[in-house]
Order: C-alpha cells, then sequence, then structure tokens
C-alpha cells in the first residue's frame, strides 16, 4: 500500500541522476563518436552526462538506448535522499 506523501518546498526528496559518462567508459565511446551514432548535438550530449538538463527528452533517451543496447534504467535513475 501507498502512504500519502506530501512535497514540501524543503523537502529532501532526491534527485534524477543521468549515468551517461559511466556508460561510455563502459563502452569506449566518446561524447563525439556518441553525438555521430546517434544524431544528437554534442551540447546536449554534454549536458545529459553532466546531470544539467532540467528535462529529459523522451527521443533523445530512446536514442541514447538505442545506441548502447541498453535500457532507460542503464541510462538514469532516481536517487533518494533522506
Amino acid at each position: 500500500m501507498i502512504t500519502e506523501k506530501i512535497i514540501l518546498w524543503d523537502t529532501k526528496y532526491g534527485r534524477i541522476r543521468c549515468n551517461l559518462y559511466k556508460l561510455m567508459k563502459s563502452k569506449k565511446i566518446t561524447l563525439y563518436q556518441l553525438s555521430r551514432l546517434s544524431n544528437i548535438r554534442p551540447e546536449v550530449i554534454k549536458k545529459y552526462a553532466d546531470n544539467q538538463m532540467m528535462r529529459y527528452d523522451t527521443s533523445v533517451l530512446s536514442k541514447i538506448c538505442f545506441v548502447f543496447n541498453c535500457s532507460i534504467s542503464d541510462v538514469i535513475e532516481y536517487v533518494y535522499k533522506k
């Protein structure tokens, strides 16, 4: 059963983290190679990898998953903070 939670302005509710650098390192692929393979601008990939995104684009995430042959949970994850 899900308990009711209220999100307050000062509540630490966690964040979304992108693991793109870790994926790129494990597959030995550079930012520019990923850009060419996925047809995503390098600036956009860098923002994802540096966790500077405010909103995640599903088409960008789909292209990244396609190139790496992975699931979305390999690219982004929810990190809960108490």
